[in-house]
């Protein structure tokens, strides 16, 4: 895997960078890293582009070009997109790395965010990143996979609770000859061993909620947001993620992450 991002390296600078360098002036270590970057991800391959829309009115944003800006907007640690978009107006080797030909091109808040929309209804990330693991290990299996969860801190308001169907009360004791009590309701862990991956993963809660986590000095700590459940390879590389709501247990999530990974890799 290094000697490959070495080879993608060489051939970056030794071909694409200097052009840059010539028409937009000096490019830094970060332009270079996210061009290493976008061409290993190769983000254009998953998108449906068509190159002569025939729709009228206003030309449609381009797709790939969104895409880099988000990948961009990540690779640099950009916080918000209002932050993106003058960086996008400034940098003109940024934009050009990403696909605006002008700053006239970039387009407002309001369109990120609806891209952004899409790009997460379509679940573009994921996909992206399924055909890369698929790829790497399509012939190298991976002796040990380690799992755990990480919290996701939000700005949103705590999703209101469903009400509980209150219960008919249970008669205390062992029942009598002829009582037949009903049987209790199977756990998520139950349902889950009859379930298909798909299904699995919809019956997860993914509304934003309140969780607590002990970190590894032993100290609960709580957040009110979201929970990445990850499945790492060897060399701490993701081979598959799931979120879900900050409240749900890792236990839930541990038959889900072993279909996933086993539909992906070989695996020890």
């Amino acid at each position: 895997m290094n000697s490959t991002v070495s080879a993608y390296g060489l051939k970056i600078q030794s071909g694409l960078f200097p052009g840059f360098a010539e028409e937009l002036g000096p490019t830094t270590e970060k332009h270079l890293k996210l061009m290493l970057v976008l061409d290993v991800v190769k983000v254009e391959d998953h998108l449906v582009v068509d190159p002569y829309p025939l729709s009228p009115g206003r030309p449609k944003l381009d797709a790939t070009a969104m895409a880099r800006a988000f990948v961009a907007k990540s690779l640099l640690n950009i916080p918000t997109t209002r932050a993106l978009i003058d960086r996008l107006d400034a940098d003109a080797v940024l934009r050009r790395i990403c696909g605006f030909e002008r700053g006239a091109h970039v387009p407002c808040e309001a369109s990120f965010s609806n891209w952004f929309g899409r790009f997460a209804d379509g679940k573009f990330a994921e996909r992206v990143h399924e055909a890369l693991v698929r790829k790497a290990h399509r012939d190298v299996p991976i002796h040990n996979v380690s799992r755990d969860s990480t919290a996701i801190d939000a700005r949103e308001k705590l999703a209101p609770k469903a009400e509980k169907l209150k219960k008919t009360p249970r008669r205390k004791g062992r029942p009598k000859k002829d009582e037949v009590r009903p049987a209790p309701e199977p756990s998520r862990l139950e349902r889950q061993l009859t379930m298909s991956l798909a299904e699995q993963i919809a019956d997860l809660p993914t509304a934003c909620d309140f969780g607590l986590k002990k970190n590894a000095k032993g100290t609960t700590t709580g957040w009110i947001g979201y929970k990445l459940h990850i499945d790492t390879a060897e060399g701490a590389v993701p081979v598959a993620c799931i979120l879900t709501s900050a409240s749900v247990h890792d236990s839930a999530v541990a038959l889900p992450l072993e279909s996933t990974i086993g539909a992906r890799i070989s695996t020890l």
